[in-house]
């Protein structure tokens, strides 16, 4: 009866709390004394109302809010999922790092990665059990404001006179992140992961902020900026290029960001793959660490990706992100 979502055979839309120092409604963090490690940053609050969207087998929730970015003014849903490990009594005061997942296509009004049909969330719990990954907190926000059904979007980018998306996606979602969890207070804690557009969006952001962000998984991605919304405003394209993100990085010899690539095959855009191997072979040095996963025979799509984040990418950017110590 799960499936005709009819209660009581549903908690679907219910309020879900993530509990074990959860912020409080008063913006006061609770629920947890503060954490004596000065590496984790207790939930700074406000919280957040989260409605439940979906409970997985092992019991944790992918749940969902709406989110008004004070920095970006843009307003958008984002959901959350936390592994089981992060309401287990040995890991109270420490903080999990944040996976921050972008989809491909339009990222609007849902973020894919939010159902559990494509097996991201129960592929993290498992690589963390096959000492794989860490146990990452996966954040999923919209990555665009609205459908591309003209062929439009937004390269996770401040395009002037356009929602400010890369400050949604590089701000206000971190902070809203820590508002609700314990998250690690450096960039150790932070990465992102994502495929197609959404791919470029993440190592776009990586390379844009690596004071903010350590690492991403890009599959399939983009590698320049190319959103028709650019037209006239070529230095700020170029501002969010991650060819001339990742020569500035080298020159600057610094901070050390870790990119792992994944592409198949049989991807749709045939130069998706040879696009990234140029970027690994002219950048991939110095502070810009690479890795690049070749799917024999893989597709443009999550299906795709997902069973090979385990065979390489989760682990090169595992090894080199915090995790929760237990007590």
């Amino acid at each position: 009866m799960a499936y005709f979502e009819v209660p009581p055979f549903t908690d679907k839309g219910k309020s879900v709390s993530f509990g074990g120092g959860q912020a409080s409604g008063d913006g006061k963090a609770g629920g947890a004394e503060q954490a004596s490690n000065s590496k984790v940053l207790m939930p700074t609050g406000p919280a957040a109302d989260f409605k439940n969207s979906m409970t997985l087998g092992d019991g944790t929730h992918v749940a969902v809010t709406t989110v008004t970015g004070k920095k970006s003014g843009f307003t958008g849903k984002v959901w959350v999922w936390a592994p089981k490990e992060y309401s287990d009594p040995k890991f109270a005061k420490s903080g999990f790092p944040v996976l921050i997942s972008l989809p491909g296509g339009a990222g609007y009004p849902n973020n894919y990665w939010m159902g559990t049909d494509l097996g991201l969330q129960t592929s993290i719990s498992k690589w963390y059990h096959e000492g794989k990954s860490k146990p990452f907190i996966l954040v999923m926000p919209v990555l665009n404001p609205q459908p591309d059904d003209k062929g439009i979007y937004w390269d996770g980018s401040d395009i002037p006179g356009q929602p400010k998306m890369g400050t949604w996606l590089t701000e206000d979602v971190p902070d809203f992140t820590r508002a609700n969890f314990r998250t690690i207070k450096s960039r150790d804690g932070w990465a992102f992961m994502g495929s197609s557009t959404g791919g470029f969006a993440g190592l776009k952001a990586v390379l844009k902020h690596p004071d903010k962000f350590k690492a991403v998984i890009a599959s399939g991605p983009d590698i320049v900026p190319d959103s028709p919304l650019w037209k006239g405003y070529d230095k700020e394209k170029a501002e969010n290029n991650p060819e001339v993100l990742a020569k500035q990085l080298i020159d600057k010899k610094g901070p050390d960001v870790y990119l792992a690539f994944q592409v198949g095959t049989a991807e749709s855009n045939k130069n998706t793959l040879p696009n990234v191997q140029k970027f690994i072979a002219t950048y991939g040095k110095g502070p810009v660490h690479t890795s690049l996963r070749v799917i024999e025979g893989g597709q443009h799509n999550a299906k795709t990706y997902v069973p090979n984040m385990g065979e390489g990418p989760i682990q090169f950017i595992s090894k080199v992100m915090e995790g929760p110590v237990s007590e």
